[in-house]
């Protein structure tokens, strides 16, 4: 008689393993632990847009040339233009070459930012922006991506020209790394909050440049970059005080030279110690406004 048991056939072998519900809950429980979390959604969407604008960056040598070129020719030219005939009342060590230093710093911020967000208008025609909206994160992330790519883009052409701040007179002393830090920051993103929230609403790169050349370069102009608030007309001073890019160039001013900003835009009209919570506010209005923007419904 043989010692192996033979199944005869049609029975049934005995199972060792889960089967049937239990094996389908531990599946499900595994799936479970497997998928991502929202916030890691959210959080993944927004790098990825991140990434993708400073690789892109890169990847274009003329726009890296560009961005450092055009800042230091206008900065000489016209620093050396009005070297003679500038003078700021009380002030009679501020040139114009330091004068208008914090305010080509604020116009690389400025027009980096802006430039930056024109990739809106084509990621939306190429259809792009239309596949990063159909996945799997919110909205709100996708604004905050493009935001801080565009922002990183404009810091990284800022902290570059930067590199000038010894020929235009800015010392180790009065320097002020966290004011400078934090004024560029909330700058880039306000502004770029701003461009993403016009780039949605113009939908194409003439009509973006034309909003630009109406109302992103007066921002620029009358902001204190190219001439004192204290030297300005009643109407045209208001109009500089309630420009938001006047504390962003004040703020940079002052960060690079410390109490001697504050004679060069005149103390009383000066905003000192309002730039960083102005700013916050202002990058708070314009990205929540971009992000209201792309949710809507089209």
């Amino acid at each position: 008689m043989n010692a192996h048991a033979t199944t005869a056939p049609g029975s049934e072998v005995p199972e060792t393993g889960p089967s049937g519900p239990e094996l389908d809950i531990r599946r499900d429980s595994g799936a479970e632990a497997r998928a991502p979390s929202a916030l890691a959604l959210q959080w993944s969407t927004v790098r990825v847009l991140l990434a993708r604008d400073v690789v892109r960056f890169f990847r274009q040598p003329s726009r890296i040339v560009g961005a450092l070129a055009q800042p230091i020719l206008f900065w000489f030219v016209i620093g050396a233009g009005f070297a003679g005939s500038f003078r700021v009342e009380g002030a009679q060590g501020m040139d114009y070459q330091r004068f208008s230093f914090p305010g080509v710093v604020t116009m690389v911020v400025l027009f980096s930012a802006i430039f930056a967000t024109i990739s809106v208008i084509e990621d939306r025609r190429e259809g792009f922006l239309q596949s990063v909206l159909a996945g799997p994160g919110s909205r709100l992330a996708v604004v905050l991506g493009k935001a801080l790519g565009s922002s990183a883009i404009a810091l990284l052409q800022a902290s570059l020209f930067l590199l000038f701040a010894p020929m235009a007179g800015v010392k180790a002393a009065t320097l002020d790394v966290p004011l400078l830090l934090g004024v560029m920051v909330l700058s880039a993103l306000g502004l770029t909050g701003m461009g993403i929230a016009l780039a949605w609403w113009v939908r194409s790169t003439a009509g973006y440049h034309a909003v630009m050349s109406i109302v992103l370069l007066p921002m620029w102009v009358l902001s204190g970059a190219m001439f004192p608030l204290k030297g300005a007309g009643p109407l045209l001073a208001w109009v500089m005080r309630l420009n938001p890019m006047r504390f962003s160039v004040e703020g940079i001013r002052r960060a690079l030279y410390g109490a001697e900003a504050s004679l060069a835009v005149g103390t009383a009209s000066s905003g000192a110690g309002l730039e960083v919570p102005v700013l916050l506010a202002f990058a708070t209005v314009f990205l929540a406004l971009a992000a209201f923007s792309v949710s809507r419904r089209e």
